[in-house]
């Protein structure tokens, strides 16, 4: 599956992996029902880097489309609110 980190590029991530993508993002997305600010940020940079370590980088140039967009490291609660389906950010 190509993952696109917002502001970084994209990342081909097999989809073995996703199990335990989906960890972070149900722990992500219970952190923001309930306003926690710092378990976001933590659980926010901890899927970013499971998504940077378990991918293969793309080139810069490759113009894949992409079948999931994450936030970049920056994203506001607020803002990934706003890009979240009930399901979280990862479909399961």
């Amino acid at each position: 599956m190509i993952v696109r980190i917002m502001g970084e590029g994209q990342v081909e991530v097999a989809d073995g992996h996703f199990p335990e993508l989906n960890k972070l993002d149900d722990e992500l997305l219970a952190e923001m029902e309930s306003g926690d600010e710092a378990g976001f940020r933590r659980t926010l940079g901890a899927l970013l880097d499971a998504v940077r370590r378990l991918g293969e980088p793309l080139p810069d140039d490759a113009l894949e489309p992409s079948e999931l967009i994450l936030p970049g490291p920056g994203a506001s609660l607020e803002e990934v609110r706003e890009m979240l389906s009930d399901d979280g950010l990862i479909p399961g």
